[in-house]
């Protein structure tokens, strides 16, 4: 049994399978009666929620305030701090601080969940994901009681404040309000609070540390991999900022001021990327910006990070290598005179690939699962429902246009199994249920293909 299970646990199994534990022992919490505030919720709906906290998601088919109890929000609560740092992360540390030796296959996993390349400080590396991670909490829970404050009993507020903070770090997007943060659309300190964590949680540790690192005078200069999230970040910020702005202004910011207008612009640039809160109503966006609600869903968060997505690596890589073939070049070169590795090129194109694929299908039986439901030329605006809502799961954002607590049993399952790929990635989840065969593989006669 041993030599089976050291053969057949290979590192993205033991990646899948940690996850799938948690999120089975977190629905079984959120199922029993403790957990729920009036009546028990079904296993199915317990289920969801346990997926959509561990897969740091933020799709609900509850309104957390009032169907859960506090037992049950504060279940989500580990459920969303544990998945968005990684079980077996959590496991390592505990080995580590006890001063248990860590396996290689344990290394592995936090390593290349963290970090571009292997580092001999694993240990440090690992306190530091930690430190800085709790750190960042707590201060964005300072800031969010201070607020609260005013609206709110000190204790309650205090609740509210730790759950809010813990939730936008790692990019969940759970909230203990029925509406989110419509209530704050117009209030800065939440606004730019909420904001300031969402892209910190979604840089990636691996960026985080090399900025505090640059401004300490430890290192002479960022890493290409830092250079190109900071830059593709700050890109798709700003020009969803703008693009929101000019799509929604005769719509959702008529009529509101000036400030409320930016900080709703800025708020809804950052959050289709990685954190599902809103301060509007999304449903109610104009055609335009749900388009580009889901593009930016489509690309989330930056490797190493808490949020899903096919990265903005790729994203990035993969417009920088068709520039360069629009100028006849074969490779990607002049990467601020860097060259990428045509491995990476390949393993972008999977991803983008494999996420595109994934996609379709889940829309597909989230389409056929409610055909029977509803009469076509009747109900044509759910095909752009399920599709947002499907991206929304791929790229565990969490916004939905309302259609969440209506999806059958099939359509949750389906939703479960795309938000549950979307934060273990596509490929990780393929590689993990792939059997690899020994010996050397034939090689054959090249012969070329039209393609384009």
């Amino acid at each position: 049994m041993k030599q089976f299970l050291s053969k057949n646990l290979t590192p993205p199994r033991i990646f899948i399978l940690s996850f799938a534990v948690v999120i089975f022992a977190g629905a079984t919490l959120l199922w029993l009666p403790f957990s729920a505030s009036n009546r028990t919720i079904s296993f199915i709906d317990a289920l969801f929620t346990s997926t959509s906290a561990v897969c740091v998601t933020g799709l609900s088919v509850l309104d957390l305030s009032k169907q859960l109890s506090i037992s049950g929000q504060v279940v989500t609560l580990f459920l969303f701090q544990i998945g968005g740092l990684g079980i077996i992360s959590f496991s390592v540390l505990l080995f580590e601080i006890m001063g248990r030796q860590v396996s290689f296959r344990e290394r592995d996993i936090v390593q290349s969940t963290f970090l571009a390349s292997p580092s001999s400080d694993f240990g440090l590396i690992l306190k530091w994901v930690f430190l800085l991670s709790f750190t960042i909490e707590f201060f964005g829970a300072v800031l969010l009681f201070i607020r609260f404050s005013f609206d709110f009993p000190l204790l309650k507020a205090l609740y509210y404040a730790i759950y809010h903070s813990v939730s936008a770090f790692n990019n969940c997007g759970y909230s203990l309000f029925s509406n989110s943060l419509v209530d704050y659309q117009g209030d800065l300190i939440t606004n730019a609070t909420i904001m300031v964590l969402i892209v910190l949680g979604g840089l990636g540790f691996v960026v985080q540390r090399e900025i505090i690192l640059k401004l300490r005078g430890r290192i002479k200069r960022l890493s290409l991999h830092t250079k190109i999230v900071l830059i593709t970040t700050a890109i798709l910020i700003v020009s969803g900022a703008v693009f929101f702005y000019v799509f929604e202004s005769e719509n959702c910011l008529s009529g509101i001021s000036t400030m409320d207008t930016i900080l709703v612009s800025l708020f809804q640039s950052i959050t289709p990327r990685t954190c599902g809160f809103n301060t509007v109503d999304i449903g109610a966006l104009t055609n335009a910006t749900i388009l580009l609600m889901l593009v930016l869903m489509f690309i989330g968060a930056s490797p190493g990070s808490t949020g899903g997505g096919i990265k903005t690596t790729s994203f990035a890589l993969s417009f920088i290598m068709i520039i360069n073939r629009f100028k006849g070049r074969e490779d990607v070169v002049n990467v601020f005179n860097r060259s990428i590795p045509q491995e990476i090129i390949t393993r972008t194109l999977s991803i983008i690939f494999a996420s595109c694929i994934s996609v379709f299908i889940i829309t597909a039986v989230v389409l056929l699962a409610g055909e029977a439901d509803h009469a076509p030329l009747q109900n044509r605006h759910l095909f752009i429902e399920y599709l947002f809502e499907t991206v929304s799961a791929f790229g565990t954002v969490g916004l939905s246009m309302g259609v969440s607590s209506s999806l059958n049993d099939i359509q949750k399952l389906a939703i479960m199994i795309m938000m549950f790929a979307g934060r273990v990635g596509p490929l990780t989840l393929a590689f993990s249920l792939s059997f690899s065969k020994k010996g050397r593989e034939l090689v054959y006669a090249e012969e070329t293909v039209m393609v384009g």
